[in-house]
């Protein structure tokens, strides 16, 4: 088995979105063919409510899915669909836009708001499926614990342990990672998959001899190869661990909707325009 380098590093930057919610934009525009199926990773860290309370009123989604995991905190949804709910600590949303879907995320004052969102592209032939809504709570999502190690499998499969979720129609591995300081860990990976890992907390080094330490708040895109591997620093660290296969298809992506072409792009927003945007109730 040949072990995945580090093939990029990617530091994120300030943003703000929705009514004014202060995050950290990791991947966006500039990484969609790297990081093929993955389109978007917003980080949210923040002890001070009054930059995220306005949240994401209302807006529209086509095309994608989004997940979104909070280690911390609450954060209140409401779709066209009729749904409604409050995603926890510990807990996660995986929403198929699909076809079309109106929603919006408000997030609850708390003492910590830290989480993530992922936008997952959706390849051609179902990117007008059925939007849909799953609501992955804590207590569902198994943790896999070892002498040095402890895994929250949120989607996919670790060490024969399924989650409670796989994914429809991008098979996804999500897990959250938390390594013992000094610990060394390593698992074996799809060769054909998309692997980046988002460093939460503390550093870590993802090199064969455990050397090449990162600080967190980054994004680390691995090569497609059989096993990953890596190292707590001194202090411990805690990483979001991404994997899905490769879409490989043209990618039109504005706003909130992503399509395979301008045209569908401007059919979308046509859509909108005249009310016809949602396809399903």
């Amino acid at each position: 088995m040949s072990l995945r380098t580090v093939r990029k590093v990617v530091v994120g930057t300030k943003a703000k979105d929705g009514a004014g919610v202060h995050l950290t934009r990791v991947l966006g525009h500039e990484t969609v063919q790297e990081f093929d199926p993955f389109l978007m990773l917003d980080a949210f860290d923040s002890v001070n409510p009054q930059e995220y309370v306005m949240g994401f009123p209302k807006h529209p989604h086509r095309g994608i899915e989004t997940v979104t995991y909070l280690i911390s905190g609450e954060i209140e949804h409401q779709d066209s669909l009729g749904h409604k709910g409050v995603i926890k600590d510990g807990s996660a949303q995986w929403m198929t836009a699909g076809s079309g879907i109106v929603h919006q995320e408000m997030p609850r004052p708390s003492e910590h708001l830290l989480g993530v969102q992922l936008w997952i592209n959706l390849p051609r032939k179902v990117k007008m499926t059925k939007p849909a809504y799953r609501d992955l709570q804590a207590e569902n999502m198994p943790k896999v614990e070892d002498k040095d190690s402890s895994v929250i499998v949120i989607s996919g499969e670790y060490k024969g342990v399924k989650s409670s979720f796989q994914g429809d129609f991008i098979q996804t591995q999500f897990w959250d990672v938390s390594l013992k300081p000094g610990a060394f860990w390593e698992v074996t990976t799809d060769k054909e998959a998309t692997v980046f890992a988002y460093l939460v907390d503390g550093r870590a080094a993802f090199d064969e001899e455990g050397k090449d330490f990162m600080e967190n708040k980054r994004a680390v895109l691995f090569s497609y190869d059989d096993k990953l591997k890596a190292k707590a620093g001194d202090e411990g660290c805690r990483f979001l661990l991404f994997a899905a296969r490769p879409v490989k298809e043209p990618v039109a992506w504005g706003g909130p909707v992503v399509m395979n072409s301008r045209e569908e792009l401007a059919e979308a927003y046509d859509e909108l325009d005249r009310g016809s945007f949602v396809k399903h109730s």
